[in-house]
């Protein structure tokens, strides 16, 4: 019994070291095949993502383009320049380097001799800002006003008019075409004419649209320290102004009179003198004219008084 015991201990002891072995070799075994399953998933994984990117990426090719905005700038600026000729050059130089033009130019003197002057300068959009800047160092900044105002739902209504309006033009000429009737063609040539008055209008306001909106406008006044403001039109008709008005029209006219009369009185004389002369040598070119004697009328003739009859006296007297 003794020596048995150490022989089954090493039988147990041999059991579980292969029954140990075979464990671990089993899940190796498993984690390989997980590996595996997973070295194997991997590419459709990696494919799923490449083609969700790719659809990410058509439908950002497919979505429209964002629809341009119209914005109407404007800005006023007031500096004080001890040498306003100079800040006027420098201005200039400004804009045309900025790519813009001076639209307007406006140069005078108050009471006290002060030069002072006002440019109306049309500049890109995107050099807008820059040129603010350069002109407020020109000198001493006073006053800046700056607005924004957005347009485009102007711009797209009046092209949206205006392509209907083309459309309406075709079809009017396509009837004229087809038109027969003398009546009819009348009728459709007065259509004609309208739509097209009307279009024409819509393409004038959408260039106005685009020309405001396609170049910024800056007002610059310009003025020395001591100079005094210039005054600021105002569109408002008073009373005064229409009296200056009317006086102004009066004299005007008048002034034309004179000038249409200034202008015809040399004929006027001339045409006086002819017939004055004509009348002193026409007695003398035409002879004189015959007076015709007329018989006497005949004496009114009487008739003679009635004869009465005279009855025979009585015989018994």
């Amino acid at each position: 019994m003794t020596a048995k015991r150490p022989a089954l201990l090493a039988t147990a002891l041999l059991a579980a070291a292969l029954a140990l072995t075979g464990c671990s070799s089993g899940g190796g075994d498993g984690s390989k095949a997980t590996r595996s399953d997973r070295n194997a998933a991997a590419p459709e994984a990696a494919d799923r993502e490449a083609g969700s990117v790719q659809q990410q990426d058509t439908a950002k090719a497919e979505d429209p383009a964002p629809a341009p905005t119209h914005i109407i700038r404007t800005a006023s600026l007031t500096v004080t320049a001890d040498d306003v000729p100079g800040a006027l050059a420098e201005a200039r130089t400004a804009v045309e380097t900025a790519g813009g033009y001076v639209a307007d130019e406006t140069t005078d003197r108050d009471a006290d001799g002060n030069e002072r002057s006002r440019l109306t300068l049309r500049v890109p959009p995107q050099e807008y800002d820059a040129l603010l800047e350069d002109l407020a160092g020109l000198g001493k900044p006073v006053e800046r006003k700056v607005s924004a105002k957005d347009v485009t739902d102007q711009v797209v209504d009046v092209e949206s008019r205006i392509r209907t309006q083309r459309a309406s033009v075709d079809r009017i000429r396509e009837l004229m075409d087809s038109a027969t009737d003398l009546s009819d063609v009348v009728s459709l040539e007065s259509e004609l004419s309208s739509r097209q008055a009307d279009l024409e209008a819509l393409q004038a306001r959408l260039e106005s649209l685009e020309s405001r909106t396609g170049m910024a406008t800056v007002t610059l006044a310009l003025r020395e320290p001591d100079a005094k403001p210039a005054p600021e039109k105002n569109d408002e008709t008073t009373i005064g102004d229409a009296l200056a008005g009317g006086w102004d029209a009066f004299t005007a006219t008048l002034r034309w009179i004179i000038i249409v009369l200034g202008a015809a009185l040399p004929f006027a004389a001339t045409a006086l003198l002819l017939w004055l002369l004509w009348r002193t040598v026409r007695p003398r070119l035409l002879p004189a004219p015959r007076l015709r004697t007329r018989p006497a009328p005949p004496a009114p003739v009487t008739p003679p008084p009635p004869v009465t009859a005279q009855t025979p006296a009585d015989d018994t007297k």
